[in-house]
């Protein structure tokens, strides 16, 4: 279902996106404003395109909507699952006693480590 609602909401994104070029330039904001004609007059075309540009915007944040309800809605991070390589996993993490050391030997005993220099 939300694959449907997906491949609706992407289709919609790029039609809002040709209607929106498409519309012709009223304030000459970038100096490039639209010559002449149209399909029956100036303001029939912008209205005709203004109101294709309403409906599809109107189903789009539509589509936003459904597909925000429509997810798992969890509330964690996307790096929860991530892991820093050589870290030691969260749940080893004692948060008495710390990170457990480095290396161990049979057993589980601590190898002792190089005296410092």
């Amino acid at each position: 279902m939300a694959n449907i609602i997906l491949i609706i909401h992407l289709i919609l994104a790029l039609a809002l996106i040709a209607v929106v070029l498409l519309q012709r330039s009223e304030g000459g904001a970038l100096g490039i404003g639209g010559g002449g004609g149209g399909l029956v007059s100036a303001r029939g075309a912008a209205t005709a395109l203004s109101k294709v540009t309403w409906m599809l915007a109107v189903g789009f944040l539509c589509t936003s909507m459904l597909l925000t309800m429509l997810s798992d809605g969890g509330t964690g991070s996307v790096f929860d699952g991530q892991q820093i390589p050589g870290a030691p996993a969260v749940e080893e993490i004692d948060p008495l006693l710390g990170p457990p050391p480095a290396s161990t030997g049979e057993g589980g005993v601590p190898l002792p480590s190089a005296p410092a220099q």
